[in-house]
């Protein structure tokens, strides 16, 4: 009799796995500023995160597995295909699904097989039957464990036994069918194949060697179906956010970069205005004008937040898209300075196009978001980066990028403006306060609204205010 090691989590994702590769090839890079950005995993306010947003996992192990896979989205489009045909087959028959084992059956499973506690390791019939013994009179407490650690598991393994007979998973498509098909192949070795269709009961000898093949004989192959379990957790997740919230799977496409969209809109929004969107190599450049609370920011928001749910597989909030996947994808929508550091608010913006830079000297297929840029210097340098940078990334082969600006001359200087698509958001300006519709326009907007703003929130009118006649008289 043994004590047999808590099983790491990194033991378990060291077994052999089935579901497609993941390396540096094949997954899309969003820095830690992207992913702040976009409110990937955290938010500066109380408001829902992207994760928070596609997490319908019942399983903790789920849960992790889709953080893992939000962490890692894919930059292949064969790779996002294979994720796209199993959100799709879980979509058409999401019945068959509900039969996986609840939270509360693997939690238990799991903390069993993670528990530290003594084990027989003996064959041999007669020192088998000792060793039970010894454990069962001098080991109550763990033995009670064992009991009941064995009752789940069996049970774990009749569920999922149930779980893969279903017709409907013989023609299981994209990643999900290596997964269905490994479950089943585990399922059929010889030590879970003793695991009784039956309740185990408390007979203390059928017990111990079943402890024996769940902890010991078949430790990795349990640790594998739960493994199979918490992907497919996460798969009908991500199939249950697509069609919870009526969002559409693109088409993915190969050759240069490009996306194409229609109806997009963000998903947090309660009443969202939809927008297309159309860059490719023929107009790699969004060049977005647009007066303030006009809607440029939460359009770049929206087209990098579907562009990142396309890149994980699932659905994404447009009445339509298609994309060539890319392989970074950055966003500055939101910079501050570096008192500490050293870094002054215009050498934050700088850093952050340099990182934009050298991925493209890199020779990677770049995505990049640039919202209101060189907003930390006088306006001549302002207008003199932002041409530069411009003219920069027209040149650019296999990348797409978006800049929002107030700085409307640019237009005029562009050299290169057929690879430059101008739209432009804008206000109505009719008797009373200011109105939006949201609508994105073909061209460059021409409105300046300053001084409009500023009247209607009466800061003039309080400056021009005597400041004695206003004052309280003492008596």
């Amino acid at each position: 009799m043994v004590f047999e090691d808590k099983i790491s989590e990194d033991k378990i994702s060291e077994d052999k796995v089935s579901e497609q590769k993941v390396s540096e090839h094949n997954i899309l890079v969003l820095d830690e500023h992207t992913l702040k950005d976009l409110e990937i995993f955290s938010t500066d306010t109380e408001d829902q995160t992207v994760f928070e947003f596609c997490n319908l996992a019942r399983t903790d192990g789920g849960i992790q597995v889709l953080k893992r896979r939000m962490q890692q989205p894919w930059s292949d489009a064969d790779c996002i295909r294979r994720t796209q045909g199993a959100v799709s087959f879980i979509l058409s028959t999401r019945s068959a699904f509900d039969k996986l084992p609840s939270a509360f059956a693997t939690g238990r499973a799991e903390y069993y097989a993670q528990e530290v506690m003594p084990i027989i390791a003996e064959e041999n019939q007669l020192e088998f039957c000792l060793g039970a013994f010894g454990l069962w009179a001098n080991h109550s407490s763990h033995y009670g464990s064992i009991v009941r650690g064995v009752q789940f598991t069996s049970g774990l393994i009749r569920t999922l036994r149930k779980f893969i007979v279903q017709p409907e998973l013989g023609s299981a498509q994209g990643e999900l069918a290596p997964l269905v098909n490994e479950m089943r192949e585990l399922l059929e070795k010889p030590g879970i194949l003793k695991v009784p269709d039956g309740e185990v009961g408390s007979w203390t000898f059928r017990i111990l060697r079943l402890d024996q093949i769940f902890r010991l004989r078949e430790k990795a192959t349990m640790a594998r179906l739960l493994r199979l379990v918490y992907e497919m957790d996460a798969l009908v997740s991500m199939a249950d956010i697509t069609k919870q919230h009526g969002f559409v799977l693109p088409k993915i496409e190969e050759g240069p970069l490009s996306v194409h969209a229609e109806g997009l809109i963000h998903p947090f929004l309660d009443k969202p205005v939809a927008n297309p969107v159309e860059l490719d190599q023929t107009q790699r450049v969004l060049f977005l004008t647009g007066p303030n609370m006009a809607g440029k920011t939460t359009y770049l928001r929206a087209i990098a937040t579907a562009l990142y749910l396309g890149h994980l597989g699932m659905g994404v909030p447009a009445s339509a898209m298609t994309f060539v996947p890319a392989e970074r994808l950055f966003s500055s929508l939101s910079l501050s300075d570096d008192l500490r550091g050293g870094i002054s608010y215009f050498r934050a913006e700088a850093l952050r196009a340099k990182a934009v830079a050298q991925a493209i000297a890199d020779g990677y297929r770049v995505v990049a978001l640039m919202d209101e840029p060189f907003k930390g210097t006088n306006v001549k340098d302002a207008l003199d980066a932002s041409l530069a940078i411009l003219e920069r990334f027209a040149t650019k082969p296999d990348c797409l990028f978006m800049f929002s600006s107030h700085l409307i001359e640019l237009s005029e200087q562009l050299n290169n403006k057929d690879q430059i698509d101008c739209r432009y958001f804008e206000a109505g300006e009719g008797e009373g306060r200011l109105s939006f519709d949201y609508l994105l326009r073909q061209g460059v907007s021409n409105q300046r609204l300053g001084m409009r703003v500023l009247e209607e929130e009466g800061v003039f009118e309080l400056l021009d205010r005597s400041a004695r006649t206003n004052r309280p008289t003492s008596e």
